[in-house]
């Protein structure tokens, strides 16, 4: 299925009128980051964007899967039973996908390397596994591989080997890491995301209920799903395009149905993870979710057959109404 991405848009027409905020950007993890930031001092704010950028730019060498000696490729690169020492950054990033493993019922899984490398050929394009890799690739899959030891910072793997793609939450834990550099500076008003796919504000600009958003239908750019404000939270969206897959790590193969998901969150780690775990659960399970969870918010954007065509169906889950987001 060939689908562009869902972004968030930044309605920056409104940004227009705000002459205190200041952008800025950066390519890092694949994709271009930028910073709003609100503030008097434009030089300011440029030193505190650019010290979160210094704080990404380390983050990326510590998670990502692509570079040598980062701690998820030594990770990646670890016979069975062998404790290995990691850094803060990626224990942490561990900690939050066992947690989002566990509350997603295995939904949510770091651990498709394996099964990603079965669906995609070296040029990421789709290609069929064949029934015996796809069982060798799921028997090593699954966050019950992977044992934390809090006190010591290690990891260790009860087989081997496993493959750890943080693609999924990696760039929702950088733009948290960053938002508390921020603050730190004492920038209280800011907008920072990922390449429009992962959003965190901070407070929201003077005069506004907040930061302006909107999502668009991924199939049809010019039909809008959603007007924000965003305020204090994150907002997150997943979903396919060609090339690019989000596997369900139950069946061991692309998700099928879905066009893209969406969650908000307190923060952005979670957000990114819960967009992901959404394109794989069932409309039921995303709503006892959200039951579970008051303050999730979701929208998924599913097809629907309708005779002979196919039709997308917006489907919402959390207190959208009483949350204030929507415009």
């Amino acid at each position: 299925m060939a689908q562009q991405q869902p972004n968030i848009s930044i309605a920056e027409t409104n940004l227009s009128s705000m002459p205190e905020t200041h952008r800025f950007s950066h390519k890092a993890m694949a994709t271009i980051f930028e910073i709003f930031i609100f503030h008097s001092d434009s030089q300011y704010a440029a030193q505190a964007a650019h010290a979160a950028f210094d704080e990404l730019d380390f983050l990326e060498t510590e998670l990502s899967r692509f570079i040598e000696n980062s701690d998820i490729s030594r990770i990646n690169n670890l016979a069975a039973n062998q404790p290995l020492q990691i850094g803060l950054s990626a224990f942490e990033c561990l900690q939050v996908s066992v947690r989002m493993y566990d509350e997603t019922d295995g939904a949510f899984d770091i651990t498709i390397g394996s099964l990603m490398d079965c669906w995609l050929g070296e040029d990421k394009t789709e290609q069929r596994p064949s029934k015996k890799k796809l069982n060798v690739a799921r028997r090593h899959t699954g966050l019950r591989l992977i044992e934390l030891d809090e006190a010591r910072h290690t990891v260790t793997l009860l087989t081997g080997p496993v493959q750890i793609d943080l693609g999924g939450i990696g760039k929702g834990y950088a733009i948290d890491q960053m938002a508390k550099l921020l603050r730190d500076w004492s920038i209280d008003v800011a907008l920072l995301h990922s390449g429009c796919s992962s959003v965190l504000a901070l407070g929201a600009p003077p005069g506004t209920k907040g930061w302006p958003l909107t999502l668009s239908n991924p199939s049809d750019q010019n039909q809008t799903l959603a007007y924000i404000y965003l305020q204090d939270r994150a907002l997150s969206g997943s979903g396919l395009q060609k090339g690019l897959h989000i596997i369900d790590p139950h069946m061991g193969k692309p998700v099928e149905g879905k066009i893209a998901a969406w969650a908000s969150a307190a923060d952005a780690v979670a957000a990114d993870a819960l967009s992901t775990a959404f394109m794989v659960m069932s409309p039921d399970q995303i709503r006892q979710y959200c039951l579970r969870h008051s303050d999730m918010l979701a929208m998924v954007l599913v097809e629907q057959q309708s005779g002979e065509d196919i039709e997308d169906k917006v489907l919402r889950f959390g207190l959208w109404e009483e949350s204030g987001l929507l415009r």
